[in-house]
């Protein structure tokens, strides 16, 4: 109904084709190569952003595309935009649970083997 502005919409970085729907109606999900491509890029964004000091790209959008604008095009490409999305959100979260399993091992508390997540190794963050 009416004009829709989408001012995060870019026309000059198109998504991955959209998956083709079986004769079922469910969809196909990307291939191993595919999904091979968009960790890749993923983890080179995440790279990007944790030189620059940056733990959550959706909250500091302006600074994460001022400095990482180059991997986030290409992570952008090669993942669904819904993936992209669930990437940053899971980024955040994973450094705030580590914070928590942190400050419970700090203060004397147990953690149980294997809780501990690869946001361990990100920076001190956040600002």
């Amino acid at each position: 109904m009416g004009f829709s502005f989408n001012p995060f919409a870019s026309s000059s970085t198109p998504s991955p084709p959209s998956p083709k729907p079986t004769p079922d109606g469910a969809f196909i999900a990307p291939d191993r190569s595919s999904r091979a491509k968009c960790y890749e890029a993923r983890d080179a964004f995440f790279q990007c952003l944790d030189q620059h000091g940056i733990l959550d790209a959706i909250k500091d959008e302006e600074l994460a595309t001022k400095g990482c604008k180059n991997v986030e095009v290409v992570f952008g490409r090669e993942c669904k935009g819904s993936w992209v999305t669930y990437f940053k959100q899971r980024r955040v979260m994973e450094w705030k649970k580590q914070q928590t399993l942190n400050k419970i091992e700090a203060e004397g508390g147990w953690v149980p083997p294997g809780a501990a997540t690869p946001a361990a190794s990100h920076p001190q963050m956040p600002k």
